[in-house]
């Protein structure tokens, strides 16, 4: 009896520390960058006991503003394709096609420093949203900031407010994803402060390899990226596949910024830590993988202040 006691105290133990099962009903409305920051989503929630279910609507480098129009052509011609996604629904059917928990939106990395592009279409998008599913509640997902040795900052541009450097790029989008999460009555994600957290930080930050020179570099040298959390420097086939060329993407996360993305993101639609989910990505470093858990964690809680 005593054994049988004592396995149901720990059975109740674990249970409460592991918290409610839950399933969370998502529905993302955003580009390549909501693809990376939810591609580690659905294991960290398998992992920590819960369910995903999760539809994506993505058009690669779209902005508040190509979504909030093609929801504008659907409801002025419900057969026009401009106003379908490739599912062949429009951004109304996507809403009522299930009880969303969450629905979220996001700006165009490229113009997430720039707050004047953010309205009126963001404010669309929100009461479009209430209108079709009011029972979702509304998430803004704070992009990030390119990594420091992007052509954007390498070779800067002469326009006025163009950022010039990684922290400067960092500085303006979360004014401005702040700005309007507050007008639209939002809850932010902020992936773009885990990834500055994490790009900055003495130990684990990413360092720019000051001895590769990509004009001279012949396939397949590559400079040491250690804990980038962007794609990087890559050798890549041509579209026609007859050449190999060196090819630079600080734009996009890689594993790593997927990985810390995705543990933003479980933070916050579960309601738990990400630090100690047994889920982390093949061939990832049980250390950094628990640097980046802990960042989304930090970067949540900051939130929460």
């Amino acid at each position: 009896m005593k054994a049988l006691a004592l396995l149901i105290a720990l059975l109740f133990w674990t249970s409460s520390f592991a918290g409610e099962a839950k399933t969370v009903r998502l529905l993302t409305i955003g580009n390549s960058f909501s693809a990376n920051a939810t591609r580690h989503l659905g294991d960290l929630a398998k992992a920590g006991g819960h369910t995903l279910i999760h539809q994506p609507l993505v058009i690669g480098g779209s902005s508040f503003q190509v979504h909030a129009e093609k929801a504008q052509k659907h409801e002025a011609d419900a057969k026009d394709k401009a106003g379908l996604y490739t599912s062949g629904r429009g951004l109304k059917e996507n809403l009522v096609l299930d009880k969303w928990d969450y629905v979220t939106i996001q700006q165009a990395s490229i113009k997430s420093h720039d707050f004047a592009t953010y309205q009126p279409y963001a404010g669309i998008l929100r009461d479009y949203i209430t209108k079709h599913a009011p029972q979702a509640k509304l998430l803004i997902h704070q992009t990030w900031a390119y990594r420091k040795d992007d052509p954007r900052f390498t070779k800067p541009s002469d326009k006025p407010g163009e950022p010039k450097t990684q922290e400067e790029m960092y500085g303006g989008l979360t004014a401005a994803y702040d700005k309007i999460a507050a007008e639209l009555g939002g809850k932010v994600i902020p992936v773009g402060d885990a990834l500055f957290m994490a790009d900055t930080d003495a130990t684990w930050g990413y360092q720019n390899d000051i001895t590769f020179d990509p004009k001279t570099a012949k396939q397949p040298a590559l400079p040491n990226q250690t804990h980038s959390l962007h794609v990087g420097w890559r050798w890549a086939k041509s579209k026609d596949g007859k050449n190999t060329t060196l090819g630079m993407d600080g734009h996009h996360a890689n594993t790593a910024g997927e990985y810390l993305g995705a543990c933003v993101w479980y933070e916050v639609l579960f309601g738990e830590s990400a630090v100690g989910n047994t889920y982390v990505p093949k061939g990832m470093e049980a250390a950094y993988a628990q640097f980046l858990q802990e960042t989304a964690h930090k970067a949540v809680q900051k939130r929460l202040k």
